[in-house]
């Protein structure tokens, strides 16, 4: 067993996964939406670098290949869940995630199931767009959440129909409240839609694998 950058790099995005869960137990919102959105970006990015630098150095191992693919489901799913715990529970996100969950416990459980021919189940270059998508996604979804809560905190104590007034250009906006109800609106568009398009590939590629995987579970006849 070696262990290079590159695994280094990749055991520690696997510590970092639970680590954006942890992030709302020690601190309040909108700051522990920032800590999360950071120490995700952060290791979306070692992903594209461990490998990178694998792939450069000659340094691709087992371990790194063992590890690669658990981190990077580690993150998308506490992300995920994390992400659906802290919203209104909209079908139009509880849905896409609930796919991408699905999805990701039936291929590990083909994987299992398969032992030594689990190779057949090689990572495809569309399965490498779902999880670029689903990391994009959940790191605009986190933005939502710090647009929101800043948001919330500037109407505070705000009479209603003065934050209506405001919103609707018919008084001054001295708390910035338009552009931070627009990010709001627009992180959750752009994160919706690309979960949706990440769940689409999702399903799309838990079926291609299915589908290769079917000759090994035939009974024999």
């Amino acid at each position: 067993m070696r262990w290079t950058l590159p695994n280094t790099l990749t055991a520690l995005r696997l510590l970092a996964a639970p680590g954006v869960a942890v992030m709302f137990l020690y601190f309040s919102r909108p700051l522990a939406d920032w800590f999360a959105l950071l120490l995700f970006i952060s290791a979306a990015v070692t992903d594209w670098f461990d490998g990178y630098i694998a792939r450069t150095w000659s340094l691709e191992s087992k371990l790194g290949a063992m590890l690669d693919p658990i981190a990077d489901k580690a993150m998308v799913v506490i992300a995920l869940m994390v992400i659906v715990g802290y919203s209104s529970m909209s079908p139009w996100l509880v849905l896409p995630a609930t796919f991408i969950l699905f999805r990701e416990v039936f291929v590990s459980g083909l994987r299992e199931f398969l032992g030594d021919t689990a190779g057949t189940l090689k990572v495809t270059k569309l399965a490498k767009w779902k999880t670029t998508f689903q990391m994009v996604a959940i790191a605009v979804l986190f933005a939502q959440g710090v647009f929101e809560h800043y948001l919330a905190v500037s109407v505070e104590g705000v009479p209603p129909e003065q934050v209506s007034a405001i919103l609707s250009r018919e008084a001054e906006d001295i708390h910035g409240l338009a552009w931070k109800e627009q990010g709001m609106l627009w992180a959750g568009y752009l994160g919706l839609t690309l979960l949706w398009i990440a769940a689409s590939l999702t399903l799309i590629t838990g079926w291609d694998y299915f589908v290769k995987a079917w000759p090994h579970l035939k009974d024999d006849t």
